[in-house]
């Protein structure tokens, strides 16, 4: 078990790292491995960055620095001698600078049992614990593995069909109403959506069925309207949808239209 909380500004010597991602856009991670019962860093912990390959070694600190960091989700994996492995996903906005502490759990080892008086036949003894229930939003499909993807980063506010319909959404713009960020600017018997953090006239970009709609997006019949995400400003914008317009914010609509993707 490990745990990330609280920034910690940190630096340290990164290998493998992808030259191609030395671009302008680039993320990075830093902060430092630390062991869970002492708080102390932990030396020569390794962190490694499945989604591309680069990793880093922490100092005698505990600490490391990751650069290069494409703008999107990027799973991590920390290992050390003497602890159990962890693993944490983030996803990171164009050029954010994230830093997270993380605390690995001393593994449990034969060495340690035996200082502590237990052996094989005390097994017997050790307390049942209850069992705990999971449970998670059930799956929208194959087709929608993006929208499930970046709605379990916590960045943006997301609508299902079920949600809509529940809430008696009748327009799109009802849809959005109770949203946070999100205002209205109405003439001629027409609304349209705005962010409050956009500048004034800042219209924000649609995507309807993966694809940039500026025009048809905001008129969609929500009858029509299986899926929704509203990302308020350009720090809740998935680097998918970074560019330029990301400061006025992303609407983006999966409609019954969409097509399936096809299998690999």
């Amino acid at each position: 078990m490990w745990r990330a909380f609280g920034p910690y500004a940190a630096a340290l010597l990164l290998t493998g790292a992808p030259t191609a991602l030395a671009a302008q856009n680039a993320a990075a991670l830093s902060g430092s491995i630390l062991d869970a019962v002492s708080g102390k860093g932990i030396t020569n912990a390794t962190v490694a960055v499945t989604t591309s390959g680069a990793s880093a070694r922490t100092d005698s600190l505990g600490r490391f620095r990751i650069d290069g960091l494409r703008p999107g989700i990027h799973r991590f994996l920390v290992s050390a001698d003497g602890y159990a492995r962890g693993a944490l996903s983030l996803a990171f906005a164009a050029k954010e600078r994230m830093e997270r502490d993380l605390e690995l759990e001393p593994a449990s080892t034969p060495a340690a049992g035996a200082a502590s008086g237990l052996t094989a036949a005390d097994t017997s003894k050790a307390q049942a614990l209850p069992t705990v229930p999971v449970t998670a939003d059930p799956s929208l499909g194959r087709r929608f593995a993006d929208f499930e993807r970046r709605r379990a980063t916590g960045r943006g506010q997301y609508r299902t069909r079920e949600e809509l319909e529940k809430a008696n959404s009748y327009t799109l713009q009802d849809a959005m109403r109770s949203m946070r960020g999100v205002r209205f600017s109405c003439a001629g018997g027409t609304c349209r959506a705005q962010m409050v953090r956009a500048p004034l006239g800042c219209s924000p970009e649609y995507i309807v069925d993966e694809r940039v709609d500026n025009a048809f997006g905001p008129t969609i019949p929500i009858r029509d309207i299986v899926g929704l995400e509203v990302y308020s400003g350009a720090s809740d914008v998935p680097g998918e949808f970074a560019g330029r317009n990301s400061g006025c914010g992303v609407i983006v609509i999966w409609t019954t239209a969409g097509r399936e993707p096809r299998r690999k």
